[in-house]
C-alpha cells in the first residue's frame, strides 16, 4: 500500500467532547469520525484495525467449532415478546414500527432470533452440540453515549450461541468458548483478566467477563493476588466476618449532632471511627393491579457500615427486592421515619419497615445511627437489646481493598478494567420461554441448554489503545495495527536512490506477506514521523540519501526511544524476525 493512494487525515488537537485517551487518539489519528451522539464512521485506518480484529476472532471461533451466520439488524418484536424482553429491556432497546404499524426492534443482541432458528432447524439430539455465531452491527440506545467507541450506541459485536442436550454438555461448550476467548485475547497481545460477573439482562447462572487492564477502565476488577479468585465489583462477594458479635458495652444514648447529616460528619464530631457508624438507605417495592397501576408499596430499610457503599446488583438478589425496587420518596420516608434523610435509623419508627442488614452490620455492637429526629443520632446501639434482630441479613455492599478473599486464600486487591468479552451459561431461560425443544435420546422433547458469548469488536481497539499509548500517540500490538510496517523515505521525490530503495523494500515486504505502507506523500520528516507515531504503526524504517550512501537505514519500534542504524540488506530479515516475535 502506498500512502498517496490511501486516506490519511490526522489532527493536532482532539475534539472537546473526547474525554478519554482512546477517544482522543482515535479521532486525532483519523480512525473514526463522529456522525452523531454515540455513532461513528469507521474511516479507512480504523476499518483496517476492525477487519484484523474480526479475522482473529473468526479464526478462533471456527477453530472452536462454531459456525458463522448473520442475523438481521431489524427483528420482529414478536420474538422479543415471547421472552418478555420487549418490555423488560427498557429504553436501551430501540423499538420501531414499519408503515403497517407492526413493531420491530433494532437488535442489541440476538438470543431470541437464534433460538427461533434452533427450534426450527435442530430437531434431534444427533444434531447437537451446535454453536452459531455472527459478527454484526448492534444498537443500544444509551442514555449518555460517551468515550467514543467505548460506550457508543451503534457498535459491532461478535455474538455466539451454543445449543446442547444437557447441562453437562453445555458446560463443556462454555469451557470451549472460554478457552477460545483466552486464545483470542492472547493473540491480541493484551493484558487481561477473566473475572466472575453478574449475568444482568442476558440471564443465566454462570457468567465471566474478560477485562483489559487499564487505569482508565470504567469497571473495578476485584482479585486475590494469592489465588485465582477474580470477579467484577458487582459480583465480588464480601465475605461474612469470621468473628462473633461482641457483647454490648455502651448504653444507648440520644446524642446531639447539629447539622451533621452524613456518617463521616457524625464520626468526626463524636471522635469515632467511621467503621462504628451505620448508614440507612430506604427502598420501596410496588405491587401492581391488573391494569398495571401501582396498588400498594412496601418500604425497606437497608443498613450498611458507614464506610461501605451499596451494591445495587447484590441488593437486587435479596428476596422481596428481586422483582425490582426503587429508592423511596421523601414523602414515604417521612411517613415511616418521621424525619428527613441524613438522620434516619431503625429505632423510633412511625410505621414498620422490613430491615435488611449487611453481613458486617449484623455482627456490629455499640454502633451509631440516625435517631429519626433532626440533628440527633443514637450511639451505643446493639442488636437484641435495643432492637430486634434484622428481618434479613445479606451481602449488600461493594468490597474494598484489603477485604478477605471469599476463597480464604488472602486479601482482595482492586484494579481498573475495560470489558471486552463476556461468556454466559444460560441454561433453559430462552428455550423454555420460546418452547424450543429437540427430541432427546429417550424420544421425548427436551429444552435446549444454551450459552451465549460476546466480544466487542469495536470496543476492543479502544481498550487496546487505553492500555498501549504514550504522549506521541497510539502504540498498536502487531496483530491489530492498521499497518505492521511503515516505510518513511526522506526526499523520495528528489532522490532516485531513496525512491528505488524504498520501493524495492516495499515490494520485498509485500512478497513476504507483511502488511506495509510506503509513505510517498512527500511530507517533511517531522510531519511524517509525527503522523505515524500518532497512528501507532509498530515498526518504522527511515530511508535517507545520506544513510543509503553508507548502505544503512534506520529501524525503530514504536516503543523504542531511539532508532537503530543497520545495513539496508539486514533490515528485511530484522523486520521479519521482529514481526514473528510479536
Amino acid at each position: 500500500m502506498k500512502a498517496s493512494r490511501f486516506f490519511i487525515s490526522t489532527l493536532k488537537e482532539a475534539p472537546a467532547d473526547a474525554e478519554i485517551i482512546s477517544h482522543q487518539l482515535m479521532v486525532r489519528a483519523g480512525l473514526i469520525k463522529k456522525l452523531g451522539a454515540g455513532i461513528y464512521n469507521y474511516m479507512p485506518l480504523g476499518l483496517r484495525v476492525l477487519r484484523k480484529v474480526e479475522a482473529i476472532v473468526r479464526e478462533e471461533m471456527d477453530r472452536a467449532g462454531a459456525v458463522e451466520c448473520t442475523m438481521p439488524v431489524v427483528q420482529p418484536a414478536e420474538l422479543w415478546q415471547e421472552t418478555g424482553r420487549f418490555e423488560k429491556m427498557g429504553p436501551e432497546l430501540l423499538r420501531i414500527q414499519d408503515r403497517h404499524g407492526r413493531d420491530f426492534v433494532v437488535q442489541p443482541t440476538s438470543e431470541e432470533v437464534v433460538t427461533d432458528i434452533a427450534r426450527q432447524e435442530l430437531r434431534s439430539h444427533r444434531q447437537l452440540p451446535r454453536n452459531f455465531y455472527q459478527i454484526q452491527t448492534k444498537f443500544r440506545d444509551e442514555r449518555r453515549p460517551r468515550f467514543g467507541l467505548m460506550r457508543g450506541r451503534e457498535f459491532i459485536m461478535k455474538d455466539a450461541y451454543s445449543f446442547d442436550k444437557s447441562r453437562e454438555a453445555a458446560q463443556l461448550s462454555y469451557q470451549a468458548m472460554r478457552a477460545a476467548y483466552q486464545r483470542i485475547f492472547d493473540r491480541f497481545g493484551l493484558r487481561y483478566r477473566a473475572v466472575r460477573a453478574d449475568s444482568g439482562a442476558i440471564g443465566g447462572d454462570l457468567s465471566e467477563e474478560f477485562q483489559v487492564i487499564a487505569a482508565t477502565g470504567e469497571d473495578a476488577i476485584v482479585y486475590c493476588p494469592d489465588s485465582d479468585y477474580a470477579a467484577n465489583m458487582e459480583k465480588a462477594e464480601a465475605a461474612a466476618p469470621a468473628h462473633p458479635r461482641p457483647a454490648a458495652s455502651q448504653p444507648r444514648t440520644l446524642t446531639p449532632t447539629p447539622g451533621k447529616s452524613t456518617c463521616a460528619q457524625v464520626a468526626d464530631l463524636l471522635g469515632l471511627a467511621l467503621t462504628q457508624t451505620v448508614k440507612s438507605l430506604v427502598l420501596a417495592t410496588d405491587t401492581l393491579d391488573d391494569a398495571g397501576q401501582v396498588a400498594g408499596s412496601k418500604v425497606w430499610l437497608l443498613l450498611l457500615r458507614g464506610d461501605h457503599d451499596m451494591n445495587e446488583v447484590k441488593v437486587s438478589k435479596v428476596p422481596g427486592l428481586d422483582a425490582g425496587f426503587r429508592f423511596a420518596t421523601v414523602a414515604e420516608i417521612e411517613e415511616h421515619f418521621g424525619a428527613r434523610p441524613g438522620y434516619l435509623g431503625p429505632l423510633n419508627l412511625r410505621k414498620s419497615v422490613t430491615i435488611v442488614a449487611d453481613r458486617e452490620v449484623a455482627l456490629m455492637a455499640d454502633w451509631v445511627c440516625g435517631a429519626n429526629q433532626e440533628d440527633f443520632h443514637i450511639t451505643g446501639v446493639n442488636w437484641g437489646r435495643d432492637l430486634p434482630e434484622p428481618d434479613l441479613v445479606a451481602d449488600l455492599r461493594n468490597v474494598v481493598e484489603g477485604d478477605p478473599s471469599p476463597d480464604g486464600k488472602g486479601l482482595l486487591a482492586i484494579e481498573r478494567g475495560i470489558e471486552i468479552g463476556h461468556v454466559f451459561y444460560l441454561g433453559t431461560k430462552y428455550s423454555r420461554a420460546m418452547n424450543a425443544t429437540f427430541l432427546a435420546e429417550d424420544g421425548k422433547p427436551a429444552f435446549f441448554e444454551m450459552g451465549c458469548y460476546g466480544i466487542g469488536i469495536t470496543r476492543l481497539p479502544a481498550a487496546a489503545i487505553e492500555q498501549n499509548h504514550d504522549e506521541r500517540g497510539i502504540i498498536w500490538p502487531d496483530a491489530i495495527a492498521p499497518f505492521t510496517v511503515v516505510l518513511c523515505p526522506i526526499g523520495m521525490d528528489r532522490s532516485e536512490a531513496v525512491r528505488a530503495a524504498a520501493e524495492q523494500l516495499h515490494a520485498d515486504l509485500l512478497a513476504q506477506g507483511v502488511d506495509v505502507i510506503l509513505d510517498d506523500r512527500g511530507e517533511r520528516p517531522g510531519a511524517m514521523f509525527a503522523d505515524w507515531e500518532l497512528i501507532g504503526v509498530p515498526h518504522r524504517v527511515v530511508l535517507s540519501e545520506r544513510g543509503l550512501k553508507e548502505g544503512q537505514v534506520e529501524y525503530q519500534h514504536r516503543r523504542d526511544t531511539e532508532a537503530t542504524r543497520m545495513a539496508l540488506g539486514a533490515v528485511l530479515p530484522h523486520l521479519l524476525q521482529k514481526i514473528n516475535q510479536g
